[in-house]
């Protein structure tokens, strides 16, 4: 769908998910796993990961949680651990898009809110900026709590905010470098790439020697075989310090002019929602997830 469009109809879809939230958060899970997964979701004993990670937003809520999954207040965590050097530079911090100066910033930026997923806009080009299209899908991500689409209680009181960063990428885009990491050991990885090109987002996902595993989940493989990021192993490194104390969470990072740039921390990857296909891979992950 053309991207314009979709923002013109999604702030019917967030109202139309405020409606559903007279639903308890157990019987929620388990009638959008049905319909997403296409089998029952079972909470006695959960064996695959997109259903054991369904039970851990029900039973491992950590308020500490919230910090993490904050775009701002995640800054200082990641400083403090690894420091300065990973974490990408905020340019300003506003509570509405109206307050924003565009002659202010940048000719290269990046627009998002924080207290959700998925809600950026680039820039790269200011002359060229859609203001509309902006100010129309940014304050539709501001005007509802993320926490009611997947009931991950790590959103629920994050405060509302917009928050601009100087885009990294260059005019080939920006990867996403994404590892999970179970009781601090890094199983697997995945590349995001082709975002916002021909073809859409491609999820390529491999093992720490970087063969690359045969499944998908969430987007198609790549048509053609992606090259080793040139700081693979010290991404491995920092994931492994900054996921130390989780029992999962899958770290982002990003590299851009041979500089590793910290991205985001997810407990609930894709939300536990999206098919492994083929679907044995959803049961080897859930043998490295712990729940008890």
């Amino acid at each position: 769908m053309n991207e314009k469009i979709k923002w013109m109809i999604k702030p019917l879809y967030f109202k139309m998910q405020h409606v559903l939230m007279f639903i308890p958060d157990e019987q929620y899970l388990k009638i959008r796993y049905r319909i997403k997964i296409g089998r029952k979701l079972d909470l006695n004993n959960p064996v695959t990961y997109n259903a054991k990670l369904q039970y851990l937003k029900l039973y491992d809520r950590n308020p500490e949680y919230t910090k993490y999954a904050d775009k701002i207040a995640v800054k200082k965590i990641v400083s403090d651990m690894i420091g300065d050097e990973y974490v990408i530079p905020t340019i300003g911090v506003w509570e509405k898009f109206d307050d924003i100066n565009l002659d202010e910033l940048p000719e290269k930026f990046v627009l998002k809110c924080t207290h959700d997923s998925g809600s950026f806009i680039i820039c790269d080009d200011r002359r060229k900026f859609n203001l509309k299209f902006a100010k129309r899908k940014i304050d539709a991500e501001m005007s509802r709590n993320f926490y009611w689409l997947g009931r991950q209680e790590q959103y629920k009181n994050i405060p509302r905010r917009i928050i601009a960063e100087p885009y990294i990428g260059d005019k080939c885009g920006l990867n996403d470098y994404k590892f999970f990491a179970f009781d601090g050991d890094i199983k697997a990885m995945y590349i995001a790439s082709n975002r916002g090109k021909a073809g859409g987002t491609r999820f390529d996902f491999y093992d720490m020697d970087f063969n690359h595993l045969d499944f998908s989940n969430g987007h198609p493989n790549s048509e053609s075989p992606l090259e080793k990021p040139r700081n693979f192993e010290q991404m491995v490194k920092l994931a492994k310090t900054l996921s130390e104390g989780f029992r999962h969470v899958r770290v982002d990072f990003y590299e851009s002019k041979d500089k590793v740039y910290f991205g985001e921390f997810t407990f609930y990857h894709m939300d536990g929602m999206s098919k492994f296909e083929p679907e044995v891979w959803d049961y080897r992950f859930g043998e490295w997830l712990r729940i008890d």
